[in-house]
C-alpha cells in the first residue's frame, strides 16, 4: 500500500491598498475637499542651462540687469551723439557759482574789465595772497561735472586775459611766466574735466553764453540758443556799457554752433555712404544750403561787430588767441572731416592742432568722422553731377572759412565797412 503525502502551501496574499487621493495632494493628508494646487516649474529663459536661480539664468541670457549687479554702468553709456545738440553743452552753462567758488567767478568777472595784462596779473596775485587759489584748489574734487566746465569757462578768462592762454600749466617753464598758485588750479580743474588745452573759443564762448530766462520746458540747448536772448555770464566789456566786439564775436560763434545742428546731422548722414549712392548727392546739396545759411548768418553779424566798441587788451587778447589758433569753431571742424577741404590726412598736421582744443569725445568724433567719410570724398577725383555737387560743398566751406576770417578780423582792428571782398 503505498501512501501519497501531499503537501499543501498556504501563500500568503499581501493586499495592496489603491491610492484613493487625486495625485499632487500629499498622500498621508486627509481630504478636506480643498482643490489641489498644480505645481508649476520654474520656467527658464531660452537657451538657459544649469541649476542657478531663473531669475538669474534669464538675466543672463536676455542681457538685462535690473539691479545693476553685473558691473559698473558708467562703462556702458553711449558715445557722444552731436546730433542731439552738436558741440554744445548738453544744458545751459551755470551763470553764477555757489560757496568757496564765488571768489573764482568775481575774479574772472574783475580779470576780464581790466585795462591791461599788468592790472589783471595783479588781480590774481592778490587772491594768491589772500589763500584764495589755495582754496580754490583743495575744492576742485568736489566739483560736479557742470560745475568743473564752468570753473573751467572761468579759469579760461583768466589766463587769456593775463597773457598765459599758451601755457603749459604742467610745464617748468610756465612758472617762470605765471603765478605758481593759478597754474596749480588750472592744471587740477583740466585733470578733473579731463581736458588739458580747453583755454580756446569752445570753452570762451560755448560755456559763457546763457538763455536770459530759465525755460518753463525741457528744451533742447540748441534751439535755445537759436530762439531766446543769450547773455554773457562773464562780460568783456564793463557792466552798464555796451557789448565789446570780443563779446559780439564769441556770441556769433556760439549761435553759428546753434544753427549749425543740421550739418552734424547730415554728417551722420553721409558716413559710410558709398560715392554712387542715390541719396549721397542730396546730402550734398543740403550741405551746401546748410553752409550758404550759416555764412549768411555771419553776414548778418558783422554789421554790429564793426560798431561795437573795442580796447587794446580786448584786441590783445582776441590776437593772442588767433595766433595760438585757438579761434575754430567746432562746426566748421565738423564740415572739414565731411569734405576734408584741408588737404591733409587724419592724424597729421593743422586738422589735429586745431582740435587740440576740443574735449575727447568731441575728438574722438570727428576722427571717426574722417574714416566714415572717406568714401564720400573720393568724388574730388571723379567727375560727372555728383562730384560737381561734391566740389560745391567744399567751395561754399571755403567761402564760409573766409567770412568767419573777416568777422575775427573785424574785432581784431576796427574798419569801416561790412565785410571784405574776401568773405
Amino acid at each position: 500500500m503505498t501512501i501519497t503525502t501531499t503537501t499543501m502551501t498556504t501563500g500568503a496574499t499581501t493586499d495592496t491598498a489603491s491610492a484613493t487621493t487625486p495625485a499632487g495632494t500629499a498622500a498621508a493628508g486627509p481630504d478636506l475637499g480643498i482643490p489641489p494646487t498644480p505645481r508649476v516649474p520654474a520656467r527658464r529663459a531660452p537657451g538657459a542651462t544649469g541649476g542657478g536661480r531663473p531669475d538669474a539664468d534669464a538675466r543672463s541670457a536676455t542681457g538685462a540687469d535690473p539691479l545693476g549687479t553685473q558691473g559698473d554702468t558708467a562703462s556702458a553709456l553711449p558715445p557722444h551723439d552731436p546730433r542731439a545738440h552738436g558741440f554744445l553743452p548738453e544744458r545751459p552753462p551755470v551763470r553764477s557759482m555757489i560757496g568757496t567758488w564765488t571768489r573764482l567767478d568775481a575774479m574772472a568777472r574783475e580779470v576780464a574789465v581790466a585795462p591791461g595784462r599788468e592790472a589783471a596779473v595783479a588781480i590774481v596775485e592778490r587772491a594768491r595772497d589772500a589763500d584764495e587759489l589755495s582754496a580754490l584748489r583743495q575744492r576742485v574734487s568736489r566739483l560736479s561735472p557742470r560745475n568743473a566746465e564752468a570753473a573751467a569757462m572761468r579759469v579760461a578768462v583768466i589766463a587769456v586775459a593775463c597773457g598765459w592762454g599758451g601755457l603749459d600749466p604742467l610745464a617748468p617753464a610756465a612758472r617762470q611766466c605765471a603765478d605758481e598758485g593759478f597754474l596749480d588750479l588750472w592744471a587740477a580743474i583740466a585733470h578733473r574735466i579731463d581736458h588739458e588745452q580747453f583755454v580756446a573759443l569752445p570753452t570762451l564762448a560755448l560755456h559763457n553764453w546763457a538763455p536770459e530766462r530759465k525755460p518753463r520746458r525741457h528744451i533742447p540747448i540748441d534751439q535755445l540758443a537759436r530762439t531766446e536772448p543769450l547773455v554773457p555770464i562773464v562780460r568783456w566789456a564793463p557792466e552798464g556799457q555796451p557789448l565789446s566786439r570780443l563779446d559780439l564775436l564769441m556770441l556769433a560763434a556760439t549761435r553759428l554752433e546753434a544753427h549749425g545742428i543740421w550739418l552734424f546731422r547730415l554728417a551722420e548722414t553721409l558716413a559710410g555712404r558709398a560715392p554712387d549712392d542715390s541719396s549721397t548727392p542730396t546730402a550734398l546739396r543740403r550741405l551746401v544750403r546748410i553752409q550758404h545759411s550759416l555764412r549768411a548768418q555771419l553776414h548778418s553779424e558783422a554789421a554790429g561787430l564793426a560798431a561795437a566798441p573795442a580796447t587794446a587788451q580786448q584786441r590783445a587778447v582776441l590776437g593772442a588767441l588767433a595766433e595760438q589758433g585757438a579761434l575754430e569753431p567746432p562746426v566748421l571742424q565738423a564740415a572739414d572731416a565731411v569734405l576734408g577741404v584741408g588737404g591733409r590726412r587724419a592724424g597729421e598736421g593743422r586738422r589735429q592742432h586745431l582740435r587740440r582744443h576740443l574735449p575727447v569725445q568731441h575728438r574722438a568724433w570727428l576722427s571717426a568722422m574722417d574714416r566714415h567719410c572717406a568714401p564720400v570724398r573720393t568724388l574730388a577725383h571723379r567727375g560727372g553731377p555728383d562730384a560737381a555737387v561734391y566740389r560745391e560743398a567744399q567751395e561754399s566751406l571755403i567761402a564760409l572759412r573766409r567770412t568767419y576770417a573777416g568777422l575775427v578780423q573785424t574785432a581784431a582792428r576796427p574798419v569801416s565797412g561790412p565785410l571784405t571782398a574776401a568773405a
